[in-house]
This record gives C-alpha cells, structure tokens and sequence, in this order.
C-alpha cells in the first residue's frame, strides 16, 4: 500500500513560482508496507540535482521530520529522503528479535518502491549501524557514504545505562529516564565549549517527557534490539567515497571509535567539527549540512573553519584492497 502527498516547498505565489529556477522542490509523502510492517518516508524531489539523492538514516529519537531543518541547505543540492523504518517514528511497532538486517532490507525496500537510483548515503548514531549494514548487504544501492557519531561496538556508558533507563521506564519515572538520556547523548559542560548546549539538552529532554506510550515503547525495543544483535559486522564495505565525523567532545561515540570505523572503510576520511559532541548535526546544523553537501557534490572538505584537519585512517585498507 502506498499514498503520495505533493506539495510545493516553495512560494505560494503562482507569479514567483513561474518565476523561480530551478522550479521549487515538491515533498512526496509515502506509506509503505515491508513483510507486513507499515512505514513511511518522505522525499523533497529536487528537480535540478547536483548529485545523487541523499538519504539520510537518523538517530533512534528522530524521524523523518527531524531533519527539515536541514532542507533549507541540502534540498537545493539534490533529492533528499528521510523515512521512519519499521520499529521507529510513526511506524508499526517492530519486536526486538527483527535485527538490523531486516531494517537495512527495509531501506533497500524503500528505494525500490520509490523507484530511487543509487543513493548518497548519511548515517547518524542508530542510523549509521543501519547505513553501514544497507551499504555492505546492498553495496549496488549506494554512490557516497557519509556516517556522523558512528561506531564499531556499543560504547560502553550505553550498555551500561540501558537497565538503568529501562527499569526507570517500568516504574513510570520517566523524568529520571529523561535525565538519563540527556547525561548519556550529551558530553559534560565541563569537557569544552560546546554550541548550543543548554539549549539542546532541554530541547532533548522535554522530547523525551512528551513522547507518547507508543514511543516509549518503541524506544524500550530498540535498546532491546541494540543489545541483542549488537551493531557491527566484518562484511565488505563497497569502495565509494566515504566521510565520518563526529563532534569534537562526542562521548558517547568518542572521535576515536569514529577513526576505528573510517579504518575499516577502504579510502574514508575522518574529521570532528569544533565545538560540537555527539548531537553536532542539532548544534552545528549550518555547518554539518555544509559538510554533508560538499562532501556529496566532491567539493573540497579541507580547511573548513569548523573542522579539525581532516584525516585518512581507512587509506591503509584502499590500498590492500586495490592491489588484490
């Protein structure tokens, strides 16, 4: 089953959308069904694209509305799809014992039906596990890869607030769970200067205080299904252009987790943006979207005033990888 909803991003002006070039983006809103599981995505079709469509897989909180703040940057470039997996958003419920290659299939799905080319690829923190097992299952489906607060292993502060936010949860102090989660996603004020800080981590925890019954649930079942399937495996990465980085006081996904990972990606390039820890695409969104662009449209990504010097750990791995 599938329904689209076209409207303009644009003007509501006829004479200025006549006028405007390229023509305004138009947003399509589908509803789909994957071995029985409703979901959705939703797609601003551009129609003078840069580069490749870019789809990008969020973090387990965010949906497919939690990146329109990033239109305004990306969606000139080219066709931009974000989507709520089975298990996520306002999608069906999705028990624990369906695993990560179900989702990854189920991003595969999604582009089939939506008739997409191959895609440029963005993964934030859950949705890098889910970006990088799509691109090593269905390597022909991706053109570029780009992964934000990524890792290789749960960190450890993670496995172990899990009980703690789940038994939090069972006893209904979901005031306590919500703390939590702000302690856990956000670095402490005293490791550096971050962007926005006060600010995010009140727009993080009264998130969490307003969510439903229904995605509190959901939440409770993706740690669950984190803990049980883990979030890595050692398959082939395809050999396409690769960018991670994450936040310079990330500590959840520390920058070194991030350089372990780029090291198993043949030719990636790894790099931090100041000023930022693991929510840097809330806190830097000008600056991770202008990175994210560039990156897509092979511009150069060196010296950004906002980023470390950009590093090539995955280099070793391209050359071996060349040269069998």
């Amino acid at each position: 089953m599938c329904t689209a909803l076209t409207t303009p991003q644009g003007s509501l002006n006829p004479q200025r959308r006549r006028s405007a070039s390229p023509p305004p983006e138009q947003v399509e809103e589908r509803t789909l069904t994957f071995e029985g599981f409703a979901y959705g995505c939703r797609i601003v079709h551009q129609n003078a694209p840069r580069t490749a469509p870019l789809l990008l897989l969020g973090g387990s909180s965010q949906n497919r509305y939690s990146w329109q703040g990033h239109e305004k940057w990306l969606a000139p470039l080219c066709t931009v799809i974000t989507v709520d997996l089975p298990g996520y958003g306002s999608a069906d419920f999705l028990p624990s014992r369906y695993g990560i290659d179900f989702l990854a299939a189920a991003v595969q799905h999604m582009l089939v039906e939506t008739g997409m080319p191959p895609v440029n690829l963005f993964g934030g923190c859950f949705g890098e596990v889910v970006g990088l097992r799509f691109a090593q299952l269905y390597p022909e489906s991706v053109r570029r890869i780009v992964f934000c607060g990524a890792a290789m292993r749960l960190p450890e502060i993670y496995t172990e607030a899990v009980p703690r936010l789940a038994q939090a949860l069972e006893r209904g102090e979901i005031e306590a769970a919500a703390d939590g989660l702000v302690g856990l996603f956000m670095s402490n004020p005293g490791a550096g200067q971050v962007r926005r800080h006060a600010a995010v981590a009140r727009l993080l925890h009264h998130q969490f205080m307003t969510q439903t019954p229904d995605e509190l649930r959901k939440a409770v079942e993706h740690n669950t299904r984190l803990v049980t399937h883990g979030c890595y495996e050692p398959l082939p990465v395809p050999a396409v252009p690769a960018l991670v980085f994450t936040g310079e006081y990330d500590t959840l996904c520390t920058p070194q987790m991030g350089r372990e990972l780029a090291a198993t990606i043949p030719a990636a390039r790894f790099t931090t943006v100041k000023e930022a820890d693991h929510l840097v695409t809330v806190e830097r969104r000008q600056e991770s979207s202008e990175l994210i662009g560039r990156f897509c449209t092979d511009l150069p990504i060196d010296d950004l005033p906002y980023c470390a010097p950009v590093e090539s750990p995955g280099a070793g791995l391209a050359c071996a990888t060349a040269y069998r």
